[in-house]
């Protein structure tokens, strides 16, 4: 029975290498003469079992120990070399694998544990350290097989211990009074079983670990892709609407007007708008770097002012209201309002040219409120595009408890988001299916008429349960 067929491989468990990869017996010698530590740390390595060098290195040593003493408690028998003999079988699997390969496997450790005693007790000797060979050979067994095999081969061994028992009486002294030795060797094989099996169950426990903690990081890298990509997308939405509008407005002063001072002006803050946008580019993506961040502070709920002023200065008529203490939304809120509304404004650019907006932003007692309408010309052109600026949206308000209605309204369109001030358990926030999750273009293109899905009902995009 081969020991990697033993225990099933477990996610996070170390990988056997195969023996063709293990290098020819003449260089392993080779190796093995030049520095034996640290070849025999590499060959234990290489083993499958998974458990720490030292770990593997001191249950050798334990074996070694009690080896030795039950060898010297033999002189008597000397020149037999069956003392010798019995030390050889007991540490056959070591010169196996370190010089032929051969990686040990439960079966093997038995049959020479087994034999081992076994030539120890043929020649018995009083307080007799021979049978914690098997002890130390049970506990590696139990280590590294499955529990029934390992539970076996314990009874096994106790069963050899008892028939040698009854031939010769294994037997101590204590205080002159000689007592048989059998039952403490039985307890101690028991004992032996029970560290192996402890040490079996931290191995499965460590592989658990490693693989919840692979998921969580899995899905710690996901969300920040996704958070990225969020900040991304808001960005560059931001910054190109209004560009495009100071270079639209350049290029009508230069061609009906004939103003270059209107036109410098306007490309003007098209390049500082852009060298912002590069700036905020920079410092986004520099999240994904390892190294210490030393990016400039996050928009806040302060900065919808410079926003929307950004947007008038380029030629968008928006009006804007604010009601209530700013300065009782969080930071975290405060910067999902900021993108929320740059995205509302960026898609009037985009989806409604030629139109009006009002941002209304209103902070109560146990909530704030975005609200952002425009207004849609009629015979604007139909865009069928599919942005993820709905489902941005939708995933900043999840993350902070809040909700979000967006759809037509009024002959407009309309985004109204909302926030508790604290965290509250009893806002629900429903999620779009994948068919829902697509841009807004072409409800707006159409002139505010509600758009048809696939089953031929109203699309409103809503976040929060409610329909508008």
């Amino acid at each position: 029975m081969d020991v990697t067929h033993a225990i099933p491989a477990a996610a996070g468990a170390r990988a056997a290498v195969p023996a063709g990869q293990r290098g020819s017996v003449r260089d392993r010698f080779v190796a093995f003469s030049r520095n034996p530590v640290a070849t025999l740390r590499a060959n234990l390595e290489q083993l499958p079992f998974d458990y720490p060098p030292s770990l593997m290195i001191s249950a050798d040593a334990a074996l070694a120990v009690v080896g030795v003493a039950a060898t010297i408690q033999r002189h008597e028998y000397f020149p037999t070399v069956l003392p010798l003999l019995a030390m050889m079988l007991a540490f056959a699997t070591v010169p196996l694998f370190c010089f032929f390969g051969i990686a040990p496997t439960p079966v093997m450790l038995a049959v020479t544990g087994l034999g081992s005693t076994a030539v120890f007790l043929a020649q018995p000797v009083s307080v007799d350290f021979a049978p914690f060979v098997l002890v130390v050979v049970v506990g590696e067994v139990a280590a590294i097989a499955p529990k029934r095999w390992s539970a076996l081969f314990a009874v096994v061994g106790a069963l050899e211990l008892a028939a040698f028992d009854a031939a010769g009486d294994l037997l101590w002294s204590v205080d002159g009074e000689r007592l048989h030795g059998l039952p403490m060797y039985t307890v101690g094989i028991a004992l032996g079983w029970l560290v192996g099996v402890m040490l079996q169950y931290q191995r499965k426990f460590l592989y658990q670990e490693r693989e919840g903690q692979a998921i969580r990081a899995a899905q710690a890298a996901g969300e920040e892709r996704r958070r990225i990509a969020r900040e991304v997308h808001d960005v560059i939405a931001h910054s190109l609407s209004i560009t495009l509008l100071h270079l639209t407005a350049a290029r009508h002063a230069l061609q009906t007007d004939r103003d270059v001072d209107d036109a410098v002006e306007a490309l003007i803050d098209a390049e500082r708008l852009g060298r912002q946008a590069m700036a905020d580019i920079r410092r986004t993506i520099g999240l994904l770097d390892a190294g210490p961040s030393r990016s400039a502070p996050e928009p806040g709920i302060g900065d919808i002012e410079d926003l929307v002023g950004d947007f008038v200065r380029a030629g968008l008529d928006v009006r804007r209201t604010e009601e209530g203490d700013l300065g009782a939304v969080s930071a975290a809120v405060g910067l999902a309002l900021y993108r929320i509304g740059q995205e509302s404004l960026a898609n009037v650019v985009k989806h409604a040219p030629g139109g009006s907006a009002r941002v209304r932003l209103t902070v109560d007692s146990t909530s704030v409120r975005l609200v952002v309408d425009n207004s849609v010309p009629s015979g604007a052109p139909r865009d069928a595009g599919g942005g993820m600026g709905l489902s941005g949206m939708r995933q900043r308000a999840e993350l902070l408890g809040g909700r979000i209605v967006a759809g037509p309204e009024g002959g407009g369109w309309s985004v109204r988001a909302e926030f508790p001030l604290t965290a509250s358990r009893g806002w629900l926030s429903c999620p779009l299916s994948e068919r829902d999750t697509t841009s807004n273009a072409a409800v707006i293109a159409a002139g505010g008429t509600h758009d048809r899905d696939h089953d031929g009902e109203t699309m409103t995009v809503t976040l929060s349960g409610e329909s508008k």
